[in-house]
């Protein structure tokens, strides 16, 4: 009996030491979940802020959100917690949320103050005073900013690599959807990027020394693989911080050369000829941004005997909504232009307006210039500058700005970030994984005119079979051409050289199909019938090239389907006068 009693007396003093781990841990979650929804509440109230970009209001909060997100880490790390992460069935959700925790300490504590000071030097006052040259852009707060995004960049990388070890698949809805939705805002791969240009910002700002850039200006009324075609050539230097516009060239003061400025490949020469090479305005047919770069470089220096240290390219879409989120107008020819009016004065009045089409690229560049002495203006005003970055940002999310280096360690840089394009050459990160994996869907106008700007151009991409081992992905493209009644009275430069043997008024457009690296294209569907049309291999990457010939009023959609390897695929596409370079999809929605 002695011993059963002692036996007793053991089981129940267990039983209370377990009973009352288990109130000590009820009461750790309780914190934790009490401070993680304080934090929640926070975050929610600063999105206003966080839009507006106001430093001053997010300082202001940073205290209470590090006080909350501390008191759920350290509820998180308790002894008694993390024994518990290895019990069954609840061992995982533990784990988990104390992830979550120490992820959101370490954010409000170490990332946040970094990003804060890195959106003040952004958008403070400009420093006085000032050296720079009138009519130049001061970019030194960027480059003053560049150290303090890095570290955040670094920060926020760690905390991805603590949140991958926990699959949401293995925890309850109410722990899955929140570890879910930090790993997805901590996109390992964009941050990467976001670290690798922080880091070389100062040398390609001119901080090593003077620079000297091309800066390409692509005019969607007459469609190439990066946007449009070549219309003007701005030459920018940058020293010290500040980028100046110190010369012009229209495409016309650019002619063509009696061969290719570089060896073109076999490939290149089997897709394109030798345009690529030989016109300025082709070198963009390249669906690879640095071999587009490389070659208006080499066209650039053959033509001028001027070296350049890199390329920049970007449309007049993005010059319209960097005007419209300023409040600000352009002058050329004696008139005021700003917003919508914008697009339409370069891509169609432009070429109506002037008999000769070499006064309406002269026209374009004008407007170039202009705009660049606007934008300069802009940013010296701190509350224009704030309203300018969403839009800088979401124009390079659309693939609308693009940059290379002539200095190998920096494009490596820029390749590997959403500024390098480099569909072909490089394994830049895309919203689903790696460029390697990603297919193409790419433009060029065939009719030699300014049609384009009347061209409705729709990329989309659907899952399906999502339980399956490979899904499969649906790519559509849907391409509208509604021009005005009178189109057919339009100017040759308009209506096109008549090279492609359609009616007037008629908009003829090759579209070309890549594959994944190593992968097939398969079947395209025309409006539900099969079509095939030339196929090769670039770097690595089946094409099929077809061409769609509309007339006025018309329109056609092409289907591709093609395996979607991990649940996800990312389409890469032409930026276009209202579409987007790129698209993706995941069964993970």
């Amino acid at each position: 009996m002695a011993v059963r009693r002692r036996v007793l007396i053991v089981l129940a003093v267990l039983l209370g030491v377990l009973l009352v781990l288990a109130g000590w841990l009820a009461v750790r979650v309780a914190q934790a979940a009490g401070a993680l929804r304080d934090l929640q509440a926070a975050a929610d109230g600063a999105r206003p802020e966080v839009d507006a970009l106001d430093v001053t209001a997010l300082s202001a909060r940073l205290p209470a959100a590090q006080d909350a997100a501390h008191r759920a880490a350290d509820a998180a790390d308790d002894p008694v917690w993390r024994a518990a992460t290895h019990l069954p069935f609840v061992g995982d959700d533990l784990a988990a949320v104390g992830a979550v925790a120490r992820a959101a300490d370490a954010l409000t504590r170490d990332a946040a103050p970094d990003l804060l000071a890195a959106a003040q030097a952004l958008t403070g006052p400009a420093p006085s005073p000032t050296t720079t040259p009138r009519g130049w852009v001061d970019l030194t707060a960027l480059a003053d900013a560049a150290p303090a995004v890095s570290r955040a960049a670094a920060v926020l990388d760690g905390l991805r690599d603590d949140l991958d070890r926990h699959d949401p698949a293995d925890l309850v809805g109410p722990v899955a959807g929140p570890v879910t939705t930090l790993r997805d805002a901590l996109s390992g791969d964009a941050l990467r990027s976001v670290q690798d240009l922080a880091d070389v910002l100062p040398a390609l700002l001119g901080a090593d020394g003077p620079r000297t850039y091309l800066l390409l200006s692509l005019n969607p009324a007459e469609l190439r693989a990066q946007g449009g075609i070549v219309g003007a050539v701005a030459v920018l230097q940058v020293r010290d911080g500040a980028v100046g516009l110190v010369g012009q060239r229209s495409t016309a003061d650019l002619p063509e050369r009696p061969a290719s400025v570089l060896p073109l490949t076999e490939a290149e020469h089997a897709l394109h000829g030798d345009r690529l090479g030989r016109w300025v305005q082709d070198t963009v047919l390249s669906p690879d941004f640095p071999r587009a770069a490389q070659l208006a470089a080499a066209f650039w220096t053959a033509s001028t005997g001027q070296p350049v240290d890199g390329v920049l390219a970007t449309d007049p879409v993005v010059v319209a909504d960097v005007l419209a989120a300023t409040g600000r107008t352009v002058t050329a020819d004696g008139r005021e232009i700003g917003g919508d009016a914008l697009l339409a004065a370069l891509l169609r009045d432009a070429y109506l307006g002037y008999g000769d089409p070499r006064s309406g690229d002269a026209f374009y560049a004008q407007v170039a210039a202009a705009a660049f002495g606007v934008l300069a203006d802009a940013l010296a005003d701190p509350a224009a500058a704030r309203s300018v970055l969403p839009a800088v940002a979401d124009a390079v999310a659309e693939r609308r700005v693009l940059a290379w280096s002539a200095v190998p360690a920096e494009q490596a840089r820029l390749a590997a970030s959403p500024l390098g394009g480099a569909f072909l050459s490089g394994d830049a990160p895309t919203p689903t994984g790696d460029v390697g994996g990603a297919v193409g869907v790419f433009l060029d106008d065939a009719t030699a005119g300014k049609l384009g700007y009347d061209l409705d151009v729709a990329v989309g991409v659907t899952l399906s079979g999502c339980d399956e081992d490979v899904p499969v992905a649906t790519v559509t493209v849907r391409l509208d051409f509604r021009p005005p009644g009178d189109v057919t009275t339009y100017p040759a430069q308009v209506l096109g050289d008549g090279s492609s043997a359609l009616p007037p008024g008629w908009l003829a457009t090759n579209v070309s199909f890549y594959g994944a690296r190593d992968g097939s294209v398969g079947g395209v569907l025309r409006d539900g019938a099969a079509v095939g049309g030339p196929a090769a291999r670039e770097a690595r990457r089946p094409v099929v090239g077809l061409t769609s010939r509309l007339a006025p009023g018309a329109g056609e959609e092409y289907v591709l389907t093609v395996p979607a390897p991990g649940g996800a695929l990312t389409v890469w596409s032409t930026p276009t006068l209202a579409g987007p370079g790129v698209t993706s999809a995941s069964c993970a929605g």
